[in-house]
């Protein structure tokens, strides 16, 4: 069976708001979504709040991590801070399995999704230039140094870090994508609306690698307009055939609307579907 789940919504001002939601459709978890005030780390690191509010609605969460994490920064300060926080959030998941164990599925990770940061680039008259892609060595250290220091963070504990596709990742993120693999610490976590908002452009290199798949964002989409975030069943996404990925994944699904209506659509839309 699969484990549904909502995000974080903008129109709910609390956590609480989130998890009596979350309950009244009959989701099994809430994605704290780091990009939002209320859910930084120093917020996160309040365990016990986070525990009786999920306790009382018997629910548990993930995390998605700032999109804005940049672990390959040239700038040291930068990336020290982004690594400090994944290592504290880290610590705050450790702390939250109990509940995935409670109410969830305890044979699977609890993920911590995350972006890939494109970084800068430098337009000339006849193309950009990607800095990443120019100073590719020091990029990829970059990435053997978090990679490390996940495993040690991490441990023997179950958490794992989902890498999220986007808007299409550039050759030099899938090389980056594909180290962080090599680890039993990181899977991929499939956006099916952003894929088809993105001319599905990364589907062979996640099916290349759909056995490392734990995590699934489903929103309805299109491509032509491009729109992502639709309630299940207004866009062009087979829906259906991704459910069934994620089931033969015992992948957990985020139904990663951005309106409450639009959340309650897509539920009605799974049971409708028999799901």
């Amino acid at each position: 069976m699969i484990r549904f789940g909502m995000p974080t919504l903008v129109e709910n001002k609390t956590l609480e708001e989130n998890a009596a939601l979350c309950e009244s459709l009959g989701l099994k978890f809430i994605e704290l979504n780091m990009n939002f005030p209320e859910y930084q780390i120093e917020c996160l690191e309040q365990t016990d709040t986070l525990l009786r509010i999920a306790e009382r609605a018997g629910i548990y969460y993930t995390v998605h991590l700032d999109e804005n994490l940049n672990i390959a920064d040239f700038n040291s300060l930068v990336t020290g801070a982004y690594l400090e926080t994944v290592r504290r959030c880290v610590e705050v998941a450790k702390k939250l399995e109990y509940l995935r164990d409670r109410y969830g599925d305890s044979s699977r990770p609890l993920t911590l999704n995350m972006h890939m940061n494109h970084g800068i680039y430098i337009t000339l008259p006849n193309q950009k230039v990607r800095m990443y892609e120019r100073d590719f060595d020091t990029y990829m250290k970059s990435f053997a140094d978090f990679r490390s220091y996940c495993e040690e963070w991490i441990g023997d504990s179950s958490i794992m870090i989902a890498v999220e596709n986007t808007d299409g990742f550039f050759d030099y993120e899938k090389k980056a994508v594909e180290y962080l693999l090599e680890s039993p610490n990181f899977g991929l976590t499939w956006d099916i609306g952003h894929s088809k908002a993105s001319g599905e452009k990364d589907v062979p290199f996640i099916l290349k690698h759909k056995e490392r798949l734990i995590h699934f964002h489903i929103h309805d989409g299109s491509e032509a307009p491009p729109r992502n975030h639709l309630a299940l069943g207004s866009g062009e996404i087979d829906i259906l055939s991704r459910l069934k990925l994620a089931e033969e994944n015992n992948a957990g699904c985020v139904l990663e609307t951005k309106t409450v209506e639009a959340l309650r659509q897509s539920v009605k839309w799974l049971k409708e579907n028999g799901m």
